[in-house]
């Protein structure tokens, strides 16, 4: 999909990437082709052949960066197809909402192969090397929590491309956070299904209290149902996103995740942190 855009071009909008698809003009190639046929106003031509060539070139390179800076945050599923090999699906779990106090609990990273946690007093420093391979970033709400107290943490800059699902869904319709959008897309979570933030909080912070690993194995696997979750639903908002193009036939299939759940949540532990939390800590 990413070739067929034009968005990222300087004084292209909506209207106008529209109107290309119109013309017949679906890709970099086809606009360059209408610039040398003097199919466009001509001080425009110089400037998009300069911005398509840069544009390949950072296609090229593997530069999602480029791209991602250049997108709307809405637009940016258009990454999704060309880096999906490259993506890292990731969410944490914190003390609280961004206080100067507040510090992540756990850290949960997927590539569509591998989960991989990290934990707060354990190993939680290897996250920042093994962030680094990828290219995409795709979370919820990344873009105003989950990336900037990473960042806030560990002193360092993410200077990758960042698909936050939650604009991306929102302009397509499903709004709410991330278990609503879930519940609209017909994702069940199951026996997690009655978990929350709120609920990741008081576990830390009884599993700190008691040390009971029970308290964190369950922490965990709600994480990790987060972040295994992203993956479908960029799956499922991409190809719903690109239907409304004349590039529907472009829809990807949906991968089957056929690795080991890491984590089991205790049965006895969801019945205390669910049914009772609130008689418990209120």
């Amino acid at each position: 999909m990413l070739e067929h855009t034009f968005l990222h071009l300087q004084g292209v909008g909506q209207k106008t990437e529209k109107l290309f698809w119109q013309e017949g003009i679906r890709d970099w190639r086809d606009l360059l082709s209408a610039a040398q046929q003097n199919r466009l106003p001509g001080k425009k031509i110089l400037s998009l052949e300069k911005q398509i060539a840069r544009s390949r070139e950072n296609l090229e390179k593997g530069n999602a960066r480029y791209f991602s800076t250049l997108l709307a945050s809405r637009e940016k599923w258009r990454l999704f197809a060309g880096f999906q090999r490259e993506t890292a699906y990731l969410d944490i779990e914190t003390t609280g909402l961004g206080r100067e106090s507040d510090h992540i609990t756990t850290i949960s990273l997927y590539d569509g192969q591998a989960v991989r946690c990290y934990i707060w007093g354990e190993n939680m420093q290897q996250f920042v090397e093994d962030i680094q391979p990828y290219r995409l970033l795709v979370t919820f709400n990344g873009e105003c929590f989950d990336l900037p107290f990473i960042e806030r943490q560990f002193n360092i800059n993410l200077d990758k491309a960042h698909l936050d699902l939650r604009y991306v869904l929102a302009a397509l319709g499903y709004r709410g956070g991330l278990k609503r959008c879930e519940r609209q897309l017909g994702i069940d979570r199951g026996l997690l299904g009655d978990l929350d933030g709120y609920t990741a909080v008081l576990l830390w912070q009884e599993y700190r209290r008691s040390g009971d690993r029970r308290l964190l194995e369950t922490l965990l696997a709600y994480n990790v149902e987060d972040t295994l979750n992203l993956e479908i639903l960029a799956f499922l908002a991409y190809n719903e996103a690109i239907t409304s193009t004349p590039f529907g036939g472009e829809r990807l299939i949906l991968p089957q995740q056929k690795h080991a759940f890491p984590f089991h949540p205790d049965p006895e532990v969801l019945r205390q942190f669910t049914v009772n939390r609130y008689q418990l800590y209120r």
